[in-house]
């Protein structure tokens, strides 16, 4: 490879590292796009007339 001397075991853990990183890195961010999301709901909410209001609740109940 160019010079380069890696082992199959070393390349076998540097997949494995990767794999588990994106992996927590998924898991982590989870919580955070929630947050985001509920935070733009909510101004989406607050700009909502009385009427479209009514109708997403109603919309809701169902």
């Amino acid at each position: 490879m160019a010079g380069l001397d890696i082992s199959p075991l070393g390349l076998a853990l540097l997949i494995v590292l990767a794999v588990a990183s994106a992996l927590l890195g998924r898991w982590a961010g989870k919580g955070w796009r929630e947050r985001r999301h509920e935070r733009q709901q909510q101004a989406l909410r607050a700009n909502e007339s009385r009427q479209a209001r009514r109708a997403r609740e109603r919309r809701e109940r169902r």
